[in-house]
């Protein structure tokens, strides 16, 4: 057999149902591969010490005949998500020595079908800001060129995919956590519809923003992972119920002047999008372009809900721990107090006349597309000194209306990768997954690997 950490999470559980393959050597070869890349990825910061004994517990699950579709298979949980007696320190001084009691919702429904927890991957500073040198573990690097970002905050989620060490990782996603990263790294992220997921567990950024989702190889094992984590199954759609079926009748809506427009948009980028569009049309898709409300009004709404809600979220502790806070998260949380109640009352009726925009110009369609970021990954060196350093995105609309996202792979600049987004309305990730599998099958963007 191959190695069997490069198999798919479907392939992996085929062999391990039909014993082809058992969940220790599976767990032993992604823990090989951690090994023998980490120490250049600096995606993992803390190794389960119990992996194998879990993967023991899945081969006696598999051999009963009681095991669920994720047994066995190996897992890495962002350090902002609780995984019981592991360290969770939200990536931050601050709650150094921290051990979780518990998992955390997600991850206890991944535990209770047999998925193997690997350990905890880095994250920006309580998902703040980032990359900071200057925090307890160093900043997890792009496999693709290691001088680059990975996006965050799910950065440790980002590296430990894209550089094969895991098929699947958990991350949050406040203003694009999750899908800045896939797109920056190459590879699929998947923030469900808000509150699909259940945050428990997790360190609060933003409640009316956070989400708690996948990020994966490929479109199926997002949606597969999706669909295990999800709270009340019996609520919502299979997110991997549509796959296979592919897009003929679909009508997509294309927010080209969304990035097309904007200066900073990689001419790379345009193209990519373009092409992608015609892809879609070529699948059978009906593309017609469609003008979303302007982005910089959901940035601003959701920048003044986030850290307004990050301040209230820290201020217990910046009593207690200011000193260990790292700068730029204690830069970030200063914005919060500028914010008075007005402020807040307002940025809240913003986003819910954006929600209901967004709803109106989406009527037409079945889906939306748009560009994830508008840059490949930046280098390290953008971030030397005490200089903020903007990553234009085109994420942070949806967490303010909550709608569900898919990333995934769509073309190269100098190298680096970039990303897509579809968009759904609420509770259509089976139709954001199955447009997203037809086009990761009809290219040949998900197959391509980094060096590492």
């Amino acid at each position: 057999m191959t190695d069997p950490a490069g198999l798919s999470i479907p392939e992996a559980a085929a062999a391990l149902r039909e014993g082809r393959l058992t969940a220790r050597q599976l767990t032993e070869a992604a823990l090989a591969r951690i090994a023998a890349r980490n120490d250049r990825l600096h995606a993992f910061t803390q190794l389960n010490p119990l992996a194998l004994d879990e993967a023991d517990r899945a081969d006696l699950l598999l051999a009963s005949g009681d095991a669920g579709p994720f047994c066995g298979i190996p897992v890495a949980v962002k350090d902002l998500i609780d995984v019981g007696d592991l360290p969770a320190t939200g990536g931050s001084a601050v709650l150094s020595g921290r051990i979780a009691a518990t998992d955390a919702v997600a991850v206890a429904r991944l535990r209770a079908q047999g998925a193997v927890i690997l350990g905890k991957v880095a994250t920006y500073e309580f998902a703040m800001v980032g990359p900071d040198q200057g925090l307890p573990d160093p900043p997890a690097r792009n496999p693709w060129d290691l001088g680059h970002i990975t996006g965050g905050s799910s950065s440790g989620s980002a590296a430990a995919v894209a550089g094969g060490l895991v098929r699947l990782a958990l991350g949050t996603d406040t203003g694009g956590s999750i899908r800045s990263p896939a797109a920056y790294c190459g590879f699929v992220g998947l923030k469900p519809t808000y509150e699909r997921v259940s945050r428990a567990g997790a360190f609060p950024l933003s409640p009316s923003l956070d989400h708690v989702g996948p990020l994966a190889a490929t479109v199926e094992e997002a949606a597969l992972a999706l669909d295990a984590m999800t709270e009340a199954p019996a609520l919502w759609r299979p997110a991997s119920g549509r796959l296979g079926r592919g897009l003929a009748g679909l009508r997509i809506g294309y927010a080209r002047d969304w990035f097309a427009q904007d200066p900073l948009a990689s001419p790379a980028l345009i193209r990519a999008m373009d092409d992608a569009a015609a892809c879609l049309s070529m699948l059978g898709a009906t593309i017609t372009q469609v003008t979303l409300p302007d982005y910089a009004l959901y940035e601003a709404a959701g920048s003044v809900i986030l850290h307004a809600e990050a301040l209230a979220e820290h201020e217990a502790l910046i009593r207690t721990r200011l000193a260990h806070y790292g700068r730029p998260v204690l830069q970030c949380l200063a914005f919060g107090a500028a914010v008075d109640p007005e402020d807040l009352a307002r940025a809240r009726d913003a986003q819910a006349r954006l929600t209901k925009a967004t709803q109106r110009a989406m009527e037409p369609f079945d889906l939306v597309i748009t560009a994830t970021t508008l840059t490949p990954a930046l280098p390290f060196s953008a971030f030397d000194g005490d200089k903020a350093v903007w990553t234009p995105m085109r994420t942070i609309p949806f967490n303010v209306t909550g709608q569900p996202v898919l990333s995934l792979p769509v073309g190269f600049d100098g190298g680096l990768p970039l990303g897509m987004q579809i968009i759904g309305r609420n509770g259509d990730e089976d139709m954001i997954c199955a447009a997203g599998h037809g086009f990761e099958r009809a290219t040949d963007h998900s197959v391509q690997r980094p060096p590492v």
